[in-house]
């Protein structure tokens, strides 16, 4: 399965595809789409659909995997964030792509088995799941892995959801979080409380674990 995971922002959106199945998952394509700040938003928003789908075009992904807004304290970043997440689902589903949705909390869940791992825990896990030495990119690429990673984990679990309920974490899920913490020769974390430019596409190889 071709994941395309998506991070999205106004400024910034992460755009990663992930193919494979969980336990061997390959990052095949990481970028950041940058819309210039001295634009106002309706040019950047026109913009950033237009990058999108071409991304999507060339990649052909089988489903997108989009970050929700959970929240934020900053309002007007949050009107933003949700503009642009309106313009990229648009953008999606224009292009025929199925999309699936994720809290920020599924996500880390997902990666690092519970939903308060900070950021750089999730960024360690997502390239050992990914076998890549170093995730290209500033944190809205890794991020739009995550969003990638989840659904791969996730997707299987939803025919069985209607059976029977879940509760915890799925043994597929244990077998791909101990394997990656395995590489990266880190220990179970302990679970803390949860607490409450011109118009760009930056892109950088992506680094095989193992290699310089």
């Amino acid at each position: 399965m071709r994941v395309l995971g998506v991070d999205p922002g106004l400024g910034r959106t992460g755009v990663a595809l992930v193919e494979g199945r969980p336990g061997s998952l390959r990052l095949i394509h990481a970028e950041c789409i940058e819309t210039g700040v001295e634009e106002a938003d309706g040019p950047r928003l026109l913009e950033l659909s237009r990058l999108l789908a071409q991304s999507a075009g060339s990649l052909h992904p089988d489903v997108a995997a989009v970050e929700r807004l959970f929240f934020s304290t900053n309002r007007q970043t949050a009107m933003r964030v949700s503009q642009a997440r309106g313009v990229i689902l648009c953008t999606l589903a224009a292009a025929g792509i199925p999309i699936a949705e994720y809290t920020p909390n599924e996500i880390k869940e997902s990666i690092a088995g519970y939903g308060g791992a900070t950021k750089r825990q999730v960024l360690r896990m997502c390239g050992a799941m990914l076998g890549v030495e170093r995730i290209p990119g500033p944190d809205d690429t890794a991020d739009a892995c995550a969003a990638a990673i989840c659904h791969h984990h996730r997707a299987g679990l939803r025919p069985r959801v209607a059976a029977a309920p879940v509760s915890g974490v799925s043994p597929a899920l244990e077998l791909a979080i101990a394997a990656a913490r395995e590489r990266v020769g880190a220990a179970p974390a302990s679970r803390p409380a949860p607490a409450s430019r011109p118009a760009t596409r930056a892109r950088a190889a992506v680094t095989p674990a193992g290699q310089p």
